[in-house]
């Protein structure tokens, strides 16, 4: 299904690109995420949906949740539960519907900008410095290939676009002037600092992390927290590290895949959504589970 879930006794308050936001009665400062099997690419959401994805998405964010907090401390996320059973009546009655791809967290007010992160040159990044030099009008340096290391990782902010919109990259200075200084000093340090145990993590298992976003909210005391999905195909791009070489497009365990068939499409013009072919959703598939089991361990449940 590529429309929201009709949940009775909860309220749909947003419905995005692949996560569907609810409103719980009587519980103001709490929300209920629901990752539906929706897949988007170049801010387009496709006609026909990859099945399971939702579960995918939720359980490797829920992993680097817990990585973040019990290895390294860094315990400020928007997490309350993704145990149905530990969730209010009017979450436990959809419990069918909702498991393995739910997650209860606190309201915030969102930071209205993505925050991204790239340890390597490539998509949007390698476009725009391909025309002037730089990504997000910041100098990364001369003579970079495409899929080039980058000498240290950078923060590259872009837009937060409404659907239809297309996602603008941003200098730092012009996202400091949408957010306030104070709060994008502390969205770039997070993101770096996380993207970083992440990637040192995924290191040790063969996988490379070329870029990821990262979204950031506040809570009621203006602490920036983090929120939304972490590190998932969607939002990121992993590569192989067996089979990288700068200086031409990787392999790839991420939603890459779907962006490369997209522009093989001569009726696609990144307008409209269309429908994926059978063997492009399970390839998909084949791909978000594969980087599931490198980086947990073990398979998803899909049940």
């Amino acid at each position: 299904m590529t429309e929201a879930l009709q949940l009775a006794g909860l309220d749909l308050l947003h419905s995005g690109k692949v996560r569907d936001i609810y409103t719980l009665p009587n519980e103001p400062g709490k929300l209920l995420f629901v990752a539906s099997d929706r897949i988007s690419a170049f801010d387009c959401i496709m006609k026909n949906v990859v099945p399971n994805k939702g579960k995918i998405l939720t359980q490797l964010s829920l992993f680097w949740f817990e990585l973040f907090s019990t290895q390294h401390g860094h315990t400020n996320n928007h997490l309350i539960t993704a145990d149905i059973d530990a969730m209010p009546e009017c979450i436990r009655l959809h419990k069918a519907q909702l498991k393995g791809r739910s997650m209860l967290v606190k309201r915030l007010k969102i930071v209205p900008i993505e925050a991204i992160v790239r340890g390597y040159i490539s998509g949007s990044g390698w476009k725009e410095y391909q025309a002037k030099g730089t990504v997000c009008d910041a100098d990364i340096g001369q003579g970079l290939q495409e899929s080039s290391k980058l000498a240290k990782p950078v923060f590259t902010p872009s837009t937060k676009a409404d659907y239809g919109d297309h996602d603008e990259n941003i200098s730092v200075e012009r996202a400091a002037r949408v957010v306030g200084q104070k709060t994008i000093d502390s969205v770039a340090s997070l993101s770096l600092q996380l993207y970083e145990i992440a990637r040192d993590y995924a290191a040790q298992r063969g996988i490379i992390i070329a870029d990821t976003k990262f979204e950031f909210g506040k809570d009621s005391d203006g602490q920036v927290i983090l929120a939304d999905e972490v590190l998932t195909p969607d939002s990121s791009r992993f590569w192989p590290a067996a089979t990288y070489c700068a200086g031409r497009t990787q392999d790839s365990l991420d939603k890459q895949f779907v962006r490369n068939f997209l522009e093989t499409v001569d009726e696609f013009d990144k307008s409209e959504g269309i429908a994926l072919p059978d063997s492009v959703v399970k390839g998909t598939m084949d791909k978000y589970c594969e980087i599931f089991r490198i980086l947990v361990g073990h398979a998803p449940d899909l049940s």
